[in-house]
């Protein structure tokens, strides 16, 4: 290793800390003004006195859920060579998931899973199913938007669209993260590797009828979701009409998407303290939700420490 690789190296390490305390900041900053803008002593108040039979309902939605997506990658990965075993799948989604949900970013436990499973047939494809599980997901999302929120504007009443500035704000900045979300995706097949890249998404999801297929996993993996998130509003003292679970939990979990922060923490909060007066609930009872629900998700995510600390044998590409 020559000496300028190694002053490369050392200088890497700052900016490398310096990213990372970026993505630290922000959501301790915002939880701090949640504190003092949405009653943050009342929402600790309602998180205190969450009734524990709705969060486990919640964390197990959450293992179901985590389950449901191990076996859509299992399903992608199968229908491009890459051959996992179920049981495999979801003990490397479940270390995926405490990945996630320690590290800044979101995605690092999504690289962690590819390179884990890059043995069966090649990095390539490896990235390539861990994108398309992804992708999968996603495009559930978006749609669900979609038709919800065309649904609510044009069903009289429900939703109070009667917002204030603070409100307003909220939701424009979770629109936006919703458009760079669908942004950088559509960058990400633009690459050089676009051409393959859309026809292993056509055998993955739409060719010889892994549309159907895929359509089952992903509508189920969203609603258990959903209902993760209701069941946590539910144990604070809120319960979600059908209109607010399926237009503004949905913007909720996008908020998650934002990449300068741990596992959503922070700007899920901001999104929950400004989207629950919508619905008739106060901004402290959207705090209390979204902390119970990042806890639930958290507690859920602890399986992959058997994962992390199993001895593992590394098999080798036939």
């Amino acid at each position: 290793m020559t000496s300028e690789t190694l002053t490369i190296r050392e200088d890497e390490a700052p900016r490398s800390r310096w990213r990372i305390l970026f993505r630290l900041v922000p959501p301790v900053i915002i939880i701090g003004l949640l504190w003092s803008l949405a009653d943050g002593p009342r929402a600790l108040a309602l998180l205190a006195g969450a009734d524990w039979r709705y969060l486990a309902l919640a964390f197990l939605a959450v293992n179901l859920q985590t389950i449901a997506s191990a076996w859509r990658w299992h399903r992608v990965a199968a229908r491009l060579g890459q051959a996992i075993a179920p049981s495999r799948a979801i003990a490397e989604y479940y270390l995926s998931q405490l990945v996630n949900q320690s590290l800044p970013g979101g995605v690092l436990g999504d690289a962690a899973r590819a390179v884990r499973a890059r043995h069966e047939a090649g990095l390539g494809i490896a990235a390539k199913s861990v994108v398309i599980e992804r992708l999968a997901g996603q495009i559930a999302m978006f749609g669900l938007l979609a038709v919800a929120g065309t649904w609510a504007i044009w069903t009289p009443g429900g939703l109070a669209l009667s917002m204030d500035k603070a409100q307003l704000l909220v939701v424009a900045l979770v629109i936006c993260t919703v458009l760079l979300v669908v942004a950088s995706l559509l960058r990400l097949v633009r690459k050089k590797w676009s051409l393959r890249l859309g026809r292993s998404i056509r055998i993955a999801l739409v060719n010889d009828g892994a549309w159907i297929e895929q359509t089952g996993l992903s509508g189920l993996i969203l609603a258990l979701n959903l209902a993760s998130f209701s069941l946590c509003a539910l144990a604070t003292g809120t319960s979600l009409n059908a209109e607010a679970i399926l237009v503004l939990v949905p913007l909720i979990l996008c908020a998650m998407l934002v990449p300068a922060t741990v596992a959503g923490w922070g700007f899920r909060e901001g999104a929950a303290a400004g989207l629950f007066p919508l619905a008739g609930a106060s901004a402290a009872a959207g705090f209390a939700a979204s902390l119970a629900f990042g806890l639930v998700i958290l507690a859920a995510s602890l399986p992959g420490l058997f994962v992390l600390f199993r001895p593992r044998k590394i098999r080798r590409p036939s």
